[in-house]
């Protein structure tokens, strides 16, 4: 097993770096619609909160940044249960309406810990051209995250280390494990400070509305990819009323337990990877040998002989260790489009090369090649996930647990096992959402999955649809993580007429 799993857990799954020649947009297949537009909604509109009116009331003093951006920064109150709270900051970066503006179109690319103000500069490449025109796209950085107040806990050399921990699941090397996020968590409190206790889901969606109330929309008009969508749904829960046009793509099913979401996301990453090694084993220059089977069988014993003997990589600093060879695997997984980069690193790693599955593991977790970190993801991700839910911790649960993870993924699997030593020792309070997930009254909320999406399962897509009671299911029947501006047009025009013209997408269709 491996130190860092739980940057595999629920919710772990921001979209990797965008690159123009990544946006594959493949020919339409047709897309079928209801036949009204987007009404109101029954829920009764909510006002802002009593004493926060004037965090609701703030004016958005925009600059340019970024070439043809706009950036801003506004507060929120570092607890929405207390107004004399002090303030934290929160970074807005948008594209300006291209034509006739319908309002502002807020986008969260995920983590939790994923930027909003990075994501939204590849716009171009991912939105149509009609949500370009109509919208102000606005990226934010939620509390916690980017440039936004951020949770802060290691230097650069301090994470490299943290990152390429790697622990035998024995006793002693589960002893080491909850030792190694113990001393996370007391680093993450001393340079953090009371922010870490504020970073939630609950409170980032009450900064949404806020958001909302300060651009000057009535309603949220919100498009959230994979965590993207629990903070969606979230604020639907808390805000039905105040509910417009909201996309939520590559979905988190929000009634499952942690413990179920890490099953599945297991078995998710199982799916892929078969489905890598048998797309590899078509091709005459793949290492994997023999069949399905032998090929994932390859990498399982790949990772395992990692963590007796980590490789070399050509940095002798920083040979490659199991954990970060974990990270080498999966990131490829994201994206049909990175399957070449993996086969490429997994022949190297075969011949005693890990310099390969080392810069994918860079990538994932967001390492420059000077050694700086370009953002805060990883610790983000850690501290808003153990605020939100939290696994078993309990060392029978956890070891029944592991036992489930390798028969569902045995390639995969073990490595997402003993989560819930992550968040032991947390030193921050959990906070649960306390609201009804079926979003009563709100207006029709479309709910994207693909049928192969290896970090958000497609189960979990329908799941979020069936909770909301207005949920509309839009599949997209492909592999990777995500649907909306990387698969084919078929989705790309469900999206945009419902953006856009507030047409509705029939329920269930297929593209």
């Amino acid at each position: 097993m491996t130190a860092v799993v739980l940057l595999l857990g629920t919710g772990g799954c921001g979209q990797p770096t965008v690159t123009k020649e990544q946006v594959a947009i493949h020919p339409h297949t047709g897309v079928s619609t209801s036949k009204s537009r987007v009404p109101a909604g029954t829920a009764k509109r909510t006002k802002a909160p009593k004493g926060f009116g004037s965090y609701y009331r703030q004016n958005v003093a925009w600059r340019h940044c970024d070439m043809t951006f706009e950036c801003a920064t506004v507060s929120a109150p570092m607890d929405w249960s207390d107004p004399s709270s002090p303030p934290v900051r929160l970074a807005l970066e948008r594209s300006a309406a291209r034509g006739d503006r319908v309002g502002s179109l807020l986008v969260d690319p995920g983590g939790p810990g994923a930027s909003g103000t990075e994501f939204v500069q590849h716009a171009s490449y991912l939105f149509g051209n009609e949500v370009l025109s109509a919208y102000d796209l606005v990226g934010f950085d939620p509390r916690g995250v980017g440039r936004s107040s951020a949770v802060s806990c290691y230097d650069d050399a301090q994470w490299d280390r943290f990152t390429a921990e790697s622990f035998a699941a024995t006793p002693e090397g589960l002893e080491r494990t909850e030792a190694s996020y113990a001393a996370l968590g007391a680093a993450c409190a001393a340079r953090t400070g009371e922010l870490l206790s504020h970073v939630d889901t609950v409170s980032a969606a009450r900064d949404l509305d806020m958001l909302r109330a300060v651009l000057g929309d009535a309603r949220l008009h919100y498009l959230g990819f994979s965590y993207g969508t629990q903070l969606g749904s979230t604020y639907a829960a808390l805000f039905p009323g105040n509910v417009g046009r909201m996309v939520l793509d590559g979905a988190i099913d929000p009634t499952l337990t942690a413990a179920e979401q890490v099953l599945g996301q297991a078995a998710g990453f199982e799916q892929a990877v078969r489905s890598y090694v048998a797309d590899c084993q078509e091709a005459s220059d793949c290492p994997l040998s023999g069949d399905v089977e032998g090929g994932t069988r390859q990498i399982a014993e790949l990772l395992d002989d990692l963590l007796a003997h980590p490789m070399p990589t050509g940095d002798p600093a920083r040979p490659l260790t199991q954990s970060l060879g974990v990270y080498g695997i999966i990131y490829p997984l994201y994206s049909q489009s990175l399957w070449p980069a993996l086969t490429s690193a997994l022949d190297a790693a075969l011949h005693g090369d890990g310099s390969g599955l080392l810069d994918n593991a860079d990538s994932y977790n967001s390492r420059g090649t000077d050694g700086v970190y370009t953002d805060n993801s990883g610790p983000a991700f850690v501290a808003i996930s153990c605020q939100d839910a939290r696994e078993s911790s309990d060392p029978a649960a956890m070891a029944a647990e592991a036992d489930d993870l390798g028969r569902v993924a045995p390639t995969l699997g073990r490595f997402m096992a003993y989560g819930g030593l992550a968040c032991k020792h947390w030193p921050a309070p959990l906070v649960p959402l306390e609201a009804d997930l079926a979003a009563p009254g709100a207006p029709p909320i479309v709910v994207v999955g693909t049928t192969g999406d290896p970090a958000t399962p497609y189960s979990w897509a329908q799941g979020l649809a069936h909770t909301l009671d207005s949920g509309v299911l839009v599949t997209y029947d492909g592999e990777g993580h995500t649907a909306y501006g990387s698969s084919n047009d078929c989705v790309l025009d469900a999206v945009d007429h419902y953006l856009v013209n507030g047409i509705v997408p029939a329920d269930g269709t297929l593209c």
